[in-house]
């Protein structure tokens, strides 16, 4: 079995109140390249809310340093470790879609393995978080248009299918010596979806 670089992150959020104002941060230590750190601030949520959010953000940033990495995902959230290695259920429906989000791109690497560490064993990311709350620190990496980016593949590929199931469509419903007609219905299933075919007819 082909072995993977790894990428070693660091995670942690906050929340002052639990609801409260809340910040999220993570440190992404890249291979051969200073470290990724990145912090900011949320909003008013849930401490665990937060813990999810940086989690989230830290897998969306980690996609885009590569998607050919296996990930260690460090937090001292033990609820949040837990459930994202299925030990717990997910029984609150404010976490359901931040868990289904962090899976879903988890997914995309070839292996993610998350350890729950004490407090004094993510100081940076703990750092970087309290100095978000405090407002020293904004994100400046934009996670939206890595979403956008993302939705903008699938409504490609959603298109595709479309297309796909029009020309079969067409070709089923197509009669014995039906070729010129199928031939002319295809052509319009295609221009309708952007794609002109040669005019020479030669081929």
């Amino acid at each position: 079995m082909a072995s993977h670089p790894e990428l070693h992150i660091h995670t942690d959020g906050a929340s002052r109140g639990n609801p409260g104002e809340a910040a999220f941060a993570y440190v992404i230590d890249v291979p051969g390249a200073s470290p990724i750190e990145e912090a900011g601030r949320l909003g008013k949520m849930t401490n665990n809310q937060a813990e999810y959010t940086a989690l989230v953000r830290a897998l969306k940033h980690a996609a885009q340093v590569g998607t050919g990495y296996s990930l260690i995902i460090h937090s001292d959230s033990e609820l949040m470790v837990k459930q994202m290695r299925g030990e717990y259920k997910v029984k609150n429906p404010e976490l359901r879609d931040l868990y289904e989000q962090a899976c879903e791109l988890a997914g995309r690497f070839p292996a993610v393995s998350y350890r729950h560490v004490r407090r004094e064993h993510n100081k940076r990311a703990d750092q970087l978080c309290n100095e978000a709350l405090d407002g020293l620190r904004e994100a400046s990496f934009d996670t939206d248009s890595v979403t956008q980016e993302a939705s903008q593949v699938s409504k490609v590929a959603a298109a595709q299918v479309s297309l796909q199931e029009e020309a079969v469509q067409v070709l089923r419903n197509a009669g014995v010596g039906a070729a010129p007609e199928v031939w002319q219905r295809l052509t319009q299933v295609l221009a309708r979806h952007g794609v002109q075919l040669p005019t020479d007819k030669s081929f």
